[in-house]
Formats: structure tokens, C-alpha cells, sequence
């Protein structure tokens, strides 16, 4: 389940797993919008529901887990940051 969900966020970065083995910064240096951020977690809470069996609230406090120890960082206000504004 770890390595589907990383595979997944990191897929909604632009990269690929592979892509991790040659560069050993990948966790700290790519980065996901806000929007692919709710994106993932769009995907990601259903899932988790589904294999582990459990309620909402206990999908949540595991992905916000996962999220803290596996993340990539968020990017906010992305357009402004990236139009220079």
C-alpha cells in the first residue's frame, strides 16, 4: 500500500519511481500543488478505507500519518509563485 500510494504522488509530480533511484533528494526537492495535493487526497482516503476496512476518520488519521512520514512538500498560491506576483 506504501509503495502504491508514493508511486501515485510521485506520478502526480511529473516523475516516475524509477526516477527516485537517481536522485537520492527526490522526498525533499519535488514538490506538489495544492491542487494535486487534494487530488491525492481525493484518492488516497477511499483507498485506504477500502483495503484496511476502516471509517473515515481512521482512513484520515492514516493518511495524514503517511502524508507526514512519505509527503512531498505543497506548493501554494502556485500560479502567483510561478508568474513571479
Amino acid at each position: 500500500m506504501t509503495q502504491h500510494l508514493i508511486e501515485y504522488m510521485i506520478g502526480l509530480a511529473g516523475y516516475k519511481m524509477v526516477d527516485t533511484l537517481s536522485n537520492d533528494k527526490w522526498h525533499s526537492e519535488w514538490k506538489l500543488t495544492s491542487e494535486q495535493y487534494q487530488e491525492f487526497v481525493k484518492y488516497s482516503i477511499p483507498l485506504i478505507k477500502k483495503v484496511f476496512r476502516c471509517n473515515r476518520k481512521k482512513a484520515q488519521t492514516t493518511f495524514d500519518w503517511f502524508y507526514g512520514v512519505f509527503g512531498l512538500k505543497i506548493i501554494k498560491n502556485y500560479e502567483k509563485s510561478r508568474l513571479g506576483t
